[in-house]
């Protein structure tokens, strides 16, 4: 029966690297490590993506559900798609240069690069002296994940001095092996016909640098003090060795056997064997012996294998040899010397007492190595590298702010946009990046949407402007006459939930059709625009709502530039700035400047309302209580490096409490850009302009996580930043936040460069 270790909040993972049935040592371990932890979470979902190195690849199991080819790029990056669009809450990669294409194995970066989530690394390889290629990809590998996994001590070192990794990103996990329960050789021999026999084992898929020779060569030596020794060589060859040099290898071994006239003594078992046949290979062992040829070797899994099943071990002085059978767990002999080899084998066998308490003290150790124990060990690395990812921030992806590139801009694409748009008007959410039809249509969305449009058209992009219609007799639809407001919330089917709508969608829906009669050259429409917003107009004062009032601060600011003589406009703004102020003055002191005892959504439209107001009624005071409190509230949503954190949705932040830091979400972002702007031209002070690109910055990456909210791909945006990763859905109010944002920054940008040809 499987031991469930415990919950994790991680949901999914997704593991890279070779995977069963492929045949190599990569394979192995990431098969495993993913079944373990499979197995001992059962709540954490597991999938894999392997690497092939052939076309046809391979039979793999359903646990697949993405496969790399080794040396097409394309397929990496659209790996970095599928992972995103998965919703993966960690990636595991297991790193050997060998596995992945490009110089050094240079293809996988790229992937790196367009994650959304945290990597944790599992490096199988860390080189002493890693040449100009091997030594930039690990360092920039480096970079890009949260944590990394060595299995020594002495990888850990190699990490700090020659890559430069700081200590603190690393994690040191053993090599995982199966829980092999402690028995005697004796037990197992039969199963291979080697009864009353001393069995000595090597296993591991075949080439050179496996140093076999080096054993065959010490069995004349070994067999004249026990002639019923045999050597079980188990594993096939390599696959690549295969591919480059055939049996090469494997025949030159037989030979060497038969001129030392040991050929009957050397039994070679030329496949892949599985786990479960290896496990009896191994108890049937006396001893093991790994006759490795070079000293860069930083793990092995053989060696751990037989280390932690209890079998009295004899190696060569490779670092991971040299640290795992340290404290006499196992046997060191130097590297090619056959006879000192030869000496330790018949001294092991003649030293019985010895052998046993070598074995005890491997197989305890050992227990610390079992799957289990590794499988918690990596989740809570894993839980580590969600929680700490804020701190570890990938040089590759840092967020550079200069002066030089602050107004640059990313171009406007409107493909989701478009997409979330039907012929009734703009849906509210998306799943992902597909728009969600159960959960219908808002006005306050689409009085978002009509916003946006008018503020292409003011840019002179016409493409969307048959969609203006369809969002502005959205409005007029949600016009209940009988209440004189909106409704708001609109199912599939085209029904209203509600008779009267939200306060909050009565302001927006008047910041829309205030905006786009200043604005709009379409007569048709503001003749539209124009009955709706008379008609709704008187509504907004019997509300109690001070964002909503401030919703309609801004339109009617917008609508008075056009129509300064309208009376009732002037009188209801005069009303609703009047309450605002008034709520500035009970509620603020010298450590509060706000107008409530709590910051909550949308904080930045109540100081730029209150900023135009003081503007258009030519009240200094007014006009300085909005400066006032932007400025107290840009102060707090600082962070100490300088970068835009709105307040976070998941409790805001009430007086004399605590400051909420997450879900940080997009209407934030954009509330701030449009009330800097409103700031910067009510006082021409610099600061405000750097505000408004400072918040915008938000959008592209420079936030806690360091990660993009808005989506380059599709031209939407992610749905907020929780503390561990981003909102992978790209709904309405996100995508809106994100566009109104932009389009008003191009035109800032506009009316600046038009000052600038004016006065020069």
């Amino acid at each position: 029966m499987v031991k469930i270790l415990s919950t994790s909040t991680i949901n999914h993972i997704a593991f890279i690297g070779n995977y069963e049935p492929r045949q190599c040592g990569i394979a192995t371990f990431t098969t495993d490590l993913c079944e373990s932890i499979s197995s001992y979470y059962p709540e954490t979902s597991c999938i894999a993506i392997p690497v092939n190195d052939v076309v046809e690849g391979y039979d793999y199991p359903s646990r697949v559900r993405f496969e790399l080819q080794e040396k097409d790029i394309d397929t990496y990056l659209t790996a970095a798609d599928f992972l995103n669009i998965y919703d993966v809450d960690v990636v595991c990669l297991q790193f050997e240069y060998g596995i992945f294409g490009g110089k050094a194995g240079r293809h996988i970066i790229p992937l790196l690069r367009e994650l959304r989530m945290p990597v944790v690394t599992t490096l199988h390889t860390i080189l002493k002296n890693p040449d100009p290629d091997q030594l930039s990809v690990l360092q920039e590998i480096a970079s890009l994940s949260e944590r990394l996994i060595v299995m020594s001590e002495k990888g850990r070192q190699f990490l700090e001095e020659i890559y430069k990794v700081p200590p603190e990103k690393i994690d040191m996990i053993h090599h995982g092996i199966p829980d092999i329960p402690f028995v005697d050789p004796s037990f197992n021999k039969d199963l291979f016909g080697v009864e009353g026999k001393t069995v000595i084992l090597s296993f591991g898929l075949l080439s050179s640098s496996k140093g076999i020779e080096t054993v065959i060569s010490a069995l004349p030596e070994i067999i004249k003090y026990r002639p019923e020794t045999v050597y079980m060589v188990v594993g096939a060859t390599h696959p690549h060795v295969i591919q480059n040099e055939g049996e090469t290898y494997r025949l030159s071994l037989q030979r060497l056997a038969k001129q030392k006239g040991v050929e009957k003594n050397v039994i070679f078992y030329n496949r892949f064997v599985t786990i479960d046949e290896l496990i009896e290979f191994i108890g049937a062992a006396d001893i093991y012996i790994t006759p490795y040829l070079n000293e860069a070797q930083i793990t092995s899994g053989t060696l751990a294998y037989t280390m932690g099943a209890g079998k009295a071990v004899i190696s060569t002085p490779y670092w991971y040899a040299e640290e795992l059978l340290a404290e006499g767990r196992g046997v060191i002999t130097p590297f090619k010397d056959s006879d000192a080899l030869a000496k330790q084998v018949i001294n092991l066998l003649d030293n019985e007492a010895e052998r046993h308490a070598m074995r005890k003290r491997a197989y305890l150790f050992g227990r610390k190595m079992i799957w289990s124990e590794v499988a918690q060990k990596y989740m809570e690395s894993f839980e580590r590298a969600r929680s700490e990812r804020r701190h570890f921030i990938p040089a590759a992806s840092k967020f550079t702010h200069k002066d030089k590139h602050l107004r640059e801009l990313p171009p406007i694409k409107l493909d989701h946009f478009i997409i979330l748009t039907d012929d009734t008007g703009i849906f509210q959410h998306a799943l992902f990046t597909v728009p969600n039809y159960a959960h219908g249509y808002t006005t306050d969305d689409n009085a978002r949407a009509l916003l946006v449009a008018n503020l292409l058209e003011q840019l002179g992009i016409k493409t969307v402007k048959d969609l203006t219609y369809r969002y502005l007799a959205f409005l007029g639809y949600a016009f209940n006459d009988q209440t004189g407001r909106f409704r708001n919330f609109m199912d599939y089917q085209r029904r209203w939930l509600e008779d009267t709508g939200s306060e909050d969608s009565l302001g927006r829906s008047l910041l829309a059709l205030g905006t786009w009669l200043r604005h709009s050259n379409t007569a048709v429409q503001s003749n539209t625009a124009g009955w709706l917003y008379e008609q709704t107009l008187p509504a907004i004062l019997a509300t109690t709502s001070p964002r909503a009032w401030a919703f309609s601060l801004i339109g009617i600011y917008e609508y008075l530039q056009k129509f300064a003589g309208d009376r009732r406009a002037n009188n209801v703004r005069d009303e609703l700035a009047q309450r605002i102020f008034t709520l500035y003055k009970q509620n603020s002191s010298k450590k509060w400047r706000w107008f409530e005892q709590e910051l909550s959504y949308c904080n930045p439209v109540l100081s730029q309302a209150l900023i135009l107001s003081g503007v258009s009624m030519k009240d200094k005071k007014m006009l300085k209580a909005g400066i006032d409190s932007l400025t107290w509230l840009a102060n707090l949503q600082h962070s100490k490096e300088g970068y835009f954190v709105p307040i976070g949705s998941n409790g805001f932040y009430k007086r004399g409490g605590e400051c909420a830091r997450f879900d940080q979400q997009p209407v934030e972002a954009q509330a701030m850009i449009s009330a800097s702007i409103a700031a910067f031209d009510a006082t021409g002070d610099p600061k405000w302009k750097e505000e408004a690109f400072n918040a915008f910055e938000w959008f592209l990456g420079n936030n806690d996580l360091n990660l993009m909210i808005y989506d380059p791909i599709t031209g939407g945006c992610r749905d907020g930043l929780h503390p561990d990763r981003v909102n992978e859905n790209q709904g309405s109010e996100s995508t809106l936040a994100y566009l109104q944002a932009l389009l008003e920054l191009r035109l800032f940008n506009q009316s600046q460069l038009l000052l600038e040809a004016t006065t020069s």
